[in-house]
């Protein structure tokens, strides 16, 4: 069983802001910075980028620090028996870069409501959110090399793939994080295994396929709707990615459904 004692998000902390804690406490810790901060780490202090995660378990020392004008992590203090977390492989007291930053803090933001509303199934959400927190952990432990700018080029993925009938070139999405196009291209490629204009691409065959199965549009109004000025180039990358054209897609579905 685990009780959470307090959870937060968000929280900016002025510029002489101090936590320190040479005996630790007698509960767990878990913080999410969004800042840099200073952090004592195994016998020295050393400055860490923003967007790291934390782990201290009960009565391990813990001292940190803002070092810019204001300080704002997450953090969800918190007691526990529970094996994933007792014998967790995490490194403890050490700050763990994540890759996507944004999503592990709406972790936070769901495990406070919550935790502060009695909800039907409150506990069993509060475990749910604690696991798959973990999990995310986990994996940015065993991520040991990572690319830079790596949180930026996720986002921008994540925006892609939402919203793939965007006028999506390689200038714009460069200039939506800030490198330069032939920067940019490269590490997408060495991040994803794939360059972002194919990501594009293949984000769009993918909502045609979906429409072209599950909707009534006609194909022009696909192709809109995905981002193509015109049914031909539509029609030549779907064929290219499905190894057909749009209309034998949605005719062979249609077939396909009635034998069932």
């Amino acid at each position: 069983m685990t009780t959470i004692y307090y959870v937060g998000y968000g929280a900016a902390h002025p510029g002489d802001f101090l936590y320190d804690f040479p005996e630790g406490h007698d509960f767990w810790l878990l913080i999410l910075t969004h800042t840099p901060a200073e952090i004592w780490v195994q016998g020295s202090v050393k400055e860490y980028p923003a967007h790291c995660a934390v782990l201290f378990r009960p009565g391990q020392k813990i001292w940190y620090r803002a070092c810019v004008e204001q300080f704002v992590n997450d953090w969800v203090r918190f007691d526990t028996d529970e094996s994933y977390l007792t014998e967790t492989t995490l490194p403890l007291g050490v700050p763990l870069p994540l890759i996507d930053p944004g999503y592990f803090s709406r972790l936070f933001q769901l495990l406070a409501t919550e935790h502060f509303f009695q909800y039907d199934y409150r506990e069993l959400s509060i475990d749910y959110l604690l696991r798959l927190m973990f999990h995310k952990l986990l994996e940015a432990a065993r991520e040991t090399d990572r690319q830079p700018d790596e949180h930026q080029l996720l986002e921008l993925r994540k925006r892609i793939h939402n919203n793939p009938g965007f006028a999506w070139s390689v200038p714009v999405m460069a200039e939506s994080v800030h490198l330069s196009p032939s920067y940019l291209q490269a590490l997408y490629k060495s991040a994803f295994g794939v360059s972002c204009m194919e990501d594009v691409i293949q984000s769009r065959v993918r909502l045609a396929k979906e429409r072209l199965l599950y909707g009534s549009q006609r194909i022009a109004d696909i192709a809109t709707l995905c981002g193509y000025r015109n049914v031909e180039h539509f029609s030549r990358q779907f064929r290219q990615i499905a190894g057909c054209t749009p209309r034998a897609f949605r005719s062979s579905a249609g077939a396909a459904a009635e034998q069932t």
